[in-house]
């Protein structure tokens, strides 16, 4: 039985969404499997398609989101809210690497107060109107995941990452569990890191096997949203900031997000 307190905590963060039309969880079982790349991709997918979208990286103590984007400036206050950074038109992000004055700190906290940090960026965030918010939930299936799971109400799904080789999708196996378990809808599967083209030869490598996120998928019953291939060009714009100048061709994220807002219609979600 949830105690009053929770209750006030999901009926605060309710409020403070409720310009919010879709809330997509991004989770994978493991770190390492490209999480927050794919969270940056769908983001800035969805604002070439016009659309009003948020990011909240809850990676308390990997946050990359603020990198991604070459963004060093700090969250400033408003009349006690937070009010998240616009990285361009209709994108906006809110990140603990935001909070630091010292990007190479260590965020030494235990799980109580790194809890506490995910409810306000949720409650206290002025977010606005947003046609998504994207959160990139920390790695695992662990209290951060969870708290983030549990804080925020109506969540229209979970995607879920990983890389074709069998240790990153046994891991993946206890993410669906665990979505499952909190019953989240589950849009579906994306298998990040796919494969390389030779930039010389032009053939293509699986450096870490083929096809497991779609096997996954399918012995799961679940929907494969596509593959999206290693790109030097992806890396490079993440190292140096400048993400929202990424190519959709050099992704395939155009028909993953086909899929993504296809799940969100014919569900009908909130």
């Amino acid at each position: 039985m949830k105690d009053k307190n929770f209750e006030l905590i999901l009926e605060t963060v309710r409020n403070n969404l409720s310009k919010v039309k879709h809330r997509l969880l991004v989770i994978s079982g493991k770190g390492g499997v490209g999480k927050t790349t794919v969270s940056v991709i769908l983001a800035t997918g969805l604002v070439k398609r016009k659309y009003k979208v948020g990011i909240l990286d809850a990676d308390v103590c990997g946050p990359n989101i603020a990198k991604m984007f070459g963004e060093k400036e700090r969250l400033k206050a408003v009349d006690s809210k937070i009010k998240p950074l616009e990285v361009a038109p209709n994108l906006k992000i809110v990140s603990m690497a935001l909070v630091l004055d010292d990007e190479n700190q260590a965020i030494i906290w235990r799980g109580p107060l790194r809890t506490t940090l995910i409810r306000q960026f949720l409650a206290d965030t002025l977010w606005g109107e947003l046609d998504f918010l994207i959160i990139d939930a920390p790695p695992g299936t662990g209290d951060e995941p969870l708290s983030v799971a549990q804080f925020i109400p109506d969540i229209s799904g979970a995607i879920i990452v990983t890389t074709p080789q069998e240790v990153a999708l046994l891991d993946v196996k206890k993410a669906i569990s665990f979505v499952k378990e909190l019953k989240i809808p589950i849009i579906g599967i994306i298998e990040n890191m796919s494969s390389l083209i030779c930039p010389w030869c032009g053939r293509k490598i699986d450096l870490f096997g083929e096809g497991g996120g779609e096997k996954l998928a399918r012995d799961f019953n679940l929907v494969f949203l596509g593959r999206i291939p290693f790109a030097p060009s992806i890396v490079k714009l993440s190292d140096e900031g400048k993400f929202l100048n990424f190519k959709e061709d050099e992704t395939g994220i155009g028909k993953i997000l086909e899929k993504i807002l296809n799940f969100l219609e014919n569900e009908n979600v909130s």
